[in-house]
């Protein structure tokens, strides 16, 4: 249950973890960014890109109750967001590339998941997630066809990549939902003539 500031925290926090544990022997002069869709026209010659191409609602918890706050304030539900990430390693060889992208995976798999430690840690805002919030981690790859087509729309030469989803982002609602009294009695009429 976090801020409107979600998105971009899981996004930093993903691509600052990679910038500071990645083996500078697999890199020359890195550069660590999130792409733009644009950014693929002229990519960097080294690095790691994190491009966020999809937003999706996860559908398995859509439909959830009013969120309660400690003092008994109801708001509306959370919005239950999954990122959909490219993290693509870009190298002047294929070997080098290969690697990168062999040390990102391991690395990614490795974590799992991102407490909220970490995801407040890399933007400025640190209370975009309270601390008993986390995001899973989990490796989604595309199937073939998708994969191609996305790198269609990007249009530059296919490189190596892998596609994560980071799951269950719950964006709260600042909107407070109308509280009702409890039900006291029940009136019943049924079966009874009213006059005309």
């Amino acid at each position: 249950m976090a801020t409107y500031n979600a998105v971009a925290a899981v996004s930093r926090a993903m691509l600052g973890l990679i910038e500071e544990h990645c083996p500078r022997a697999l890199l020359i002069s890195p550069e660590f960014k999130l792409y733009h869709a644009a950014d693929f026209e002229r990519p960097m010659s080294e690095g790691f890109s994190l491009f966020l191409y999809r937003v999706s609602i996860n559908a398995s918890v859509r439909n959830l109750p009013p969120r309660r706050t400690a003092d008994g304030r109801r708001y509306r539900p959370s919005l239950p967001l999954d990122l959909h990430y490219l993290l693509t390693p870009w190298a002047g060889d294929g070997e080098r590339q290969q690697r990168m992208l062999g040390w990102g995976m391991r690395f990614l798999e490795d974590l799992g998941t991102l407490p909220a430690g970490l995801l407040n840690h890399y933007v400025q805002e640190t209370d975009s997630f309270r601390p008993e919030e986390a995001v899973e981690i989990v490796c989604d790859p595309l199937p073939l066809q998708d994969y191609v087509n996305l790198w269609d729309k990007l249009k530059p030469k296919m490189q190596t990549s892998i596609t994560y989803a980071l799951r269950m982002v719950m964006l709260d609602s600042s909107i407070e939902s109308p509280g009702y009294g409890l039900v006291q009695t029940r009136e019943f009429a049924a079966g009874t003539l009213v006059a005309p």
